[in-house]
C-alpha cells in the first residue's frame, strides 16, 4: 500500500485524484486532504478515504469542517502553516494541486522532506522555478508534471537523452475564443471564457486557457522542467487537444503523446509512474475524430504568450510578476470589474519597467508577488 497526500483535494485535479484512487482503493493510504474552505464537502472525503489530517486554508472554515467530520476520529487543522505541515508529512506521492501562489510553501514543504511530488500547481515553477528546482536537487525530490503538456513531453523524453532533442513542442487547444474577431474579445463574457471546448477546468484555469495565457506559463514551466534551452520551444494551437505536446530530436523523429481530453490521464501516470494503470477514459477514436489541425498563435489577438517569453527571457523577476499580475486581473474579469483584453494588458502594464533582480529564495518570490499584486490593482483602479 502507498501513501498520498492531496493538496487541493476539492479542486478539479484533486477530484480527479480521487476518482482515480477509487478504482485502485486497496493500494493507497491517504494521509492528508486539504482545500481552501469547502468543509463539507473536504470532510465527506476524508472519511470515505479514511484520512489522517483534513486542512483547510481559510481560518474562518475550521468549525464547519470539524462538525462535519464529527466523531470521525480525523484531525482538522486550518491556516497557511497547517497546509505547510500537512505538505511535509513523509509520503510516498503528493498531489500539489492547490490553484495560484497559496500553493508555494506547500510545495516547497513537500520537495523539502524529498518525496515524490504529482505537480498540478502553475504557479510554484513560473513564480519560483529557479528556487524550486535548486530544492529539488537539493532534497532528492521528485517532480512529476500534472499539466496534460507537460507530462506528454515527460513520457515523450522516457528513455530519450535532452541533449539529442530538437525541438519541443506544447500544444494548445486556443480555448473557445481561437477564431473570435478583436472586437468580440472585447465583449467576452465570463460565462463564455469559462466555457472551455475540450477540457472540464476550474475558472480561473479557463480563463487562462481563453486568453492562451496557460500555454504562456507553461512554456515556463516547460523551461525548468525540462532544460533544453529556451530556444527549443515553441508553441503550436491545436484545436483537437488530441496530441498534448510533441519532442522533436535531431535525426527527425518526432515523438506524440496522443490522449482524450481527461486529466485523468496525465494523473493516472503521475499515480501509476513509473507503470501505467486504468484510468476509465475512453480509448481514442481517431476515424472518428477525423483530422488534427495545426495553427501558429495568434500574438496580436492573443498576446499573452509573447508577455509570457518576454518575461522569462529577461531573466528577473518578470515571470514571478507576470504570474501575480494575472491572477489579480482575471479575478477582476471574473468579478465582470474589467474587459476580457484588459486582462493580458494589465499585466503588460504591471510587467512594464519591471527591473527587480530574480529571486533567490521563497521569501523573495512572495514579496515579489505581493508587489505585483499591488501594482496591478492600481493599474486596474485607473482603468
Amino acid at each position: 500500500m502507498r501513501s498520498i497526500s492531496i493538496l487541493g483535494a476539492t479542486g478539479s485535479v484533486g477530484s480527479s485524484t480521487l476518482d482515480l484512487i477509487r478504482r485502485e482503493r486497496d493500494k493507497w493510504r491517504v494521509a492528508a486532504l486539504t482545500a481552501n474552505c469547502s468543509a463539507e464537502e473536504l470532510a465527506k472525503l476524508a472519511i470515505e478515504f479514511d484520512a489522517e489530517t483534513a486542512v483547510v486554508g481559510d481560518e474562518s472554515c475550521l468549525d464547519d469542517l470539524r462538525k462535519a467530520l464529527g466523531n470521525s476520529g480525523i484531525k482538522a487543522s486550518c491556516g497557511a502553516q497547517a497546509l505547510s505541515d500537512a505538505a511535509s508529512q513523509p509520503v510516498d506521492l503528493t498531489v500539489a494541486a492547490i490553484v495560484g501562489c497559496a500553493g508555494l510553501a506547500p510545495v516547497m514543504a513537500a520537495i523539502e522532506q524529498g518525496g515524490t511530488i504529482a505537480l498540478a500547481n502553475k504557479e510554484a515553477l513560473v513564480s519560483a522555478g529557479d528556487v524550486m528546482t535548486a530544492a529539488v536537487a537539493q532534497h532528492g525530490a521528485t517532480l512529476l508534471p500534472v499539466d496534460s503538456e507537460h507530462n506528454a513531453i515527460f513520457q515523450c523524453l522516457q528513455g530519450n537523452d535532452v541533449d539529442e532533442v530538437r525541438w519541443i513542442t506544447l500544444t494548445a487547444s486556443g480555448g473557445p475564443f481561437r477564431e473570435w474577431t478583436p472586437a468580440q474579445l472585447a465583449a467576452a463574457t465570463p460565462a463564455q471564457a469559462v466555457a472551455h471546448p475540450n477540457w472540464d477546468m476550474g475558472a480561473k484555469i479557463s480563463v487562462d486557457s481563453a486568453t492562451m495565457m496557460n500555454k504562456g506559463l507553461e512554456f515556463i514551466e516547460a523551461h525548468h522542467l525540462f532544460p533544453v534551452g529556451l530556444d527549443r520551444l515553441r508553441i503550436v494551437v491545436h484545436p483537437q487537444s488530441v496530441i498534448h505536446s510533441m519532442v522533436e530530436y535531431r535525426d527527425g523523429s518526432t515523438l506524440a503523446q496522443l490522449g482524450p481530453s481527461d486529466m485523468k490521464v496525465p494523473i493516472g501516470s503521475c499515480l501509476a509512474w513509473p507503470k501505467r494503470m486504468e484510468t476509465g477514459c475512453q480509448p481514442l477514436d481517431l476515424p472518428a475524430i477525423g483530422q488534427l489541425t495545426f495553427f501558429a498563435p495568434d500574438e496580436e489577438r492573443f498576446p499573452a504568450t509573447r508577455l509570457a517569453r518576454e518575461a522569462v527571457h529577461s531573466g528577473g523577476a518578470g515571470p514571478a510578476t507576470l504570474n501575480a499580475a494575472n491572477e489579480v486581473a482575471v479575478a477582476a474579469f471574473l468579478r465582470g470589474q474589467i474587459g476580457f483584453t484588459q486582462i493580458a494588458s494589465t499585466v503588460a502594464e504591471t510587467l512594464n519597467n519591471d527591473i527587480q533582480a530574480a529571486p533567490t529564495s521563497l521569501e523573495e518570490v512572495l514579496a515579489v508577488d505581493a508587489d505585483a499584486r499591488v501594482r496591478a490593482s492600481e493599474i486596474l483602479e485607473n482603468a
